[in-house]
Formats: structure tokens, C-alpha cells, sequence
């Protein structure tokens, strides 16, 4: 039994809504704190989670460019990224803590996802 079972198709939901959470949560949470760059950095990855997921060979793709598993490895880095970016950066607080909670989220979400829509044909 495989631990992985968050489809493409959910994953794609999920693009959707993180892309609209990290334009929208930096007002909402106040981020910039400790440097402004926490307000922005979220702003712009949640503008490049569009842009990555209408190039994404999936159901929500329009231009459907990169293979899944790449997109996956993508989604991988910024994960990593975003929980380094606090030590790297400098962020403090809120921005540190924003930043480790969608961090790790991502990676989560990359560790238990499927790399292919299974077989809705398929039994059981």
C-alpha cells in the first residue's frame, strides 16, 4: 500500500487555492514585519503557482508544457526554499513562521503525491 494518494486532479485544486491563499494572506496576516521581502516573495510565488500550474500537463493545464513530475519537482524546491528562506532571509516572527508552516505543507503535500492520474476505470 502506497502512502501516496493525492491525485494530479487534486493536486491541480490545491494549486489553485495555495496560489490564491499566498497572493492574499500576506495583507490579510500583516507579513513584512521583519523585512518586506516576506510580503513580496509570497505575492510572487503565488503568481509563479499559476503561471507553473496552467503550463502543467494536468487537467488544469491550458498550455500543458511540463510533465507532472516535473511540476512535482518544482513544487519540491520552492517547498525547501521556503522553509530555508527565514534563515536565509532574515524573516522573524509571523514572516519565519509563515514561511516554515507553507514550506513544510508543500512538501507534505509533494511527499504523498501521485505522479500520475490513477485509472478511473480500474476496481477498487
Amino acid at each position: 500500500m502506497s502512502l501516496r494518494f493525492i491525485t494530479p486532479n487534486q493536486h491541480g485544486v490545491l494549486d489553485f487555492l495555495v496560489g490564491t491563499a499566498l497572493i492574499v494572506a500576506p495583507s490579510v496576516l500583516g507579513l513584512g514585519a521583519s523585512n518586506p521581502l516576506a510580503f513580496w516573495l509570497s505575492v510572487v510565488t503565488g503568481v509563479a503557482v499559476f503561471a507553473l500550474s496552467l503550463m502543467t500537463d494536468y487537467r488544469f493545464g491550458l498550455a500543458r508544457i511540463i510533465p507532472f513530475w516535473g511540476h512535482l519537482t518544482v513544487d519540491g524546491i520552492l517547498g525547501a526554499a521556503f522553509v530555508v528562506a527565514p534563515g536565509v532571509i532574515g524573516f522573524t516572527g509571523l514572516d519565519a513562521w509563515y514561511y516554515w508552516v507553507n514550506g513544510l505543507a508543500v512538501l507534505i503535500v509533494v511527499a504523498l503525491g501521485l505522479t500520475q492520474q490513477p485509472d478511473e476505470t480500474q476496481a477498487g
